[in-house]
């Protein structure tokens, strides 16, 4: 039996209202990206605590998608494209969610960072990780909602362009503490923050592959490409990258 138009218009709104959420969920993530990185470049707590307070904002929205998501899956019993939307949005949240906890993370060693010398550079570097980062979650929100397959495959591609970034910086955080070994606390620091910056583009990189999944019905087939040589040796990797402090 065909759905009668008025439960197709109840059906859509229901959508465009989880839609709408993650749209919000996304800008405070953003928000809470660039803002984590700040407080670090310009050593400053209070707007640290800023973004640590916010995370809570981004844990409710999250809960709130997925409590939408399960009624519409109760209620409308959605199949086909419609069901792809429910089943992308839900994971679109838990890695948008993912990376408010790590730019949180973040937030929380700067108030430990103040307290000691700026290692040179760090944190300008470290703040444009985050600004490529921040664009490229950009770039994946925008491939979402307009359900375009090509930008959502240009931002899986560009994960490869900050691992380099990474790489780059965990050379010189190296160089640094083999230089004067006053400076290995504040570099482990800043290290774990540069892979908390790091694993935020994976998640992106995973919300970029749901716009894919949700636009063609398959997942990518392609290997993600991953330039991130640290996390191969097991002597190198940080192994508490996404720990909560």
């Amino acid at each position: 039996m065909q759905e009668s138009p008025h439960i197709s218009s109840v059906y859509d709104r229901d959508l465009e209202a989880i839609q709408a959420s993650i749209m919000k969920m996304g800008g405070l993530v953003e928000a809470a990206i660039l803002k984590a990185a700040k407080s670090l470049e310009t050593r400053d707590e209070a707007l640290a605590e800023e973004v640590r307070q916010g995370d809570l904002a981004i844990d409710t929205l999250e809960e709130q998608v997925n409590d939408e998501a399960a009624r519409v899956i109760a209620l409308r019993a959605p199949t086909a494209v419609d069901l792809r939307v429910v089943l992308s949005v839900m994971k679109i949240a838990a890695n948008l969610e993912r990376i408010g906890d790590l730019s949180k993370n973040m937030a929380k060693r700067t108030g430990v960072l103040i307290q000691m010398q700026t290692i040179p550079g760090a944190p300008a570097a470290l703040r444009r990780m985050a600004r490529e980062v921040e664009l490229m979650l950009k770039d994946a929100l925008d491939a979402y909602i307009q359900r375009d397959e090509d930008l959502a495959h240009d931002v899986i591609n560009r994960d490869a362009d900050l691992d380099q970034m990474y790489n780059a910086i965990f050379r010189e955080f190296l160089t640094f503490m083999m230089e004067d070994p006053r400076n290995i606390t504040a570099c482990m620091h800043l290290h774990f923050i540069a892979k908390n910056i790091e694993r935020m583009g994976d998640h992106v990189t995973s919300i970029a592959e749901q716009v894919i999944f949700l636009v063609s019905g398959e997942a990518p087939r392609e290997r993600r490409p991953k330039a991130d040589k640290t996390s191969y040796d097991p002597d190198l990797a940080p192994g508490a990258d996404e720990a909560g402090d």
